[in-house]
């Protein structure tokens, strides 16, 4: 049975061995699609995680915006998934949204999870539906 992205991008994110950042979770998964191999991909993601080390703008977002301009999406496109992020988060920086998530009560690891998950679920329509193949 073939793995979906969804699938990898969980398996990675659970293992122990290597360390898996947002970014890296979401690079890895689309590697092929996007003409990268697992390695580079890993690599390329490397300092997303944690907003670039620093609190930054979420890895899982950048990710996003990595695998959106690979696949040849305009600017706006990128505009508007960003937008839509911040509609749904109130906030684009890992440090606020891990700040607002303490808030509530959550763990981190659980919602960073669940920001990465999202964002696959979001490039999984992007690259398989016939209205975003290009």
């Amino acid at each position: 049975m073939k793995m979906n992205h969804l699938d990898e991008v969980k398996k990675l994110r659970q293992r122990t061995d290597v360390h898996f950042n947002c970014a890296q979770s979401l690079l890895c998964s689309f590697a092929k699609e996007v003409g990268l191999t697992a390695e580079k991909a890993q690599a390329l993601g490397s300092f997303f995680g944690a907003g670039m080390l620093h609190g930054s703008t979420c890895g899982a977002l950048s990710a996003t915006l990595m695998l959106l301009g690979m696949k040849g999406l305009s600017k706006e496109a990128a505009l508007q998934e960003i937008q839509a992020f911040q509609q749904r988060h109130a906030a684009t920086n890992c440090a606020e949204l891990l700040d607002m998530a303490k808030e509530k009560g959550l763990v981190k690891k659980a919602h960073c999870d669940a920001l990465v998950f999202e964002m696959c679920e979001i490039l999984d329509k992007v690259y398989f539906t016939e209205q975003h193949k290009g």
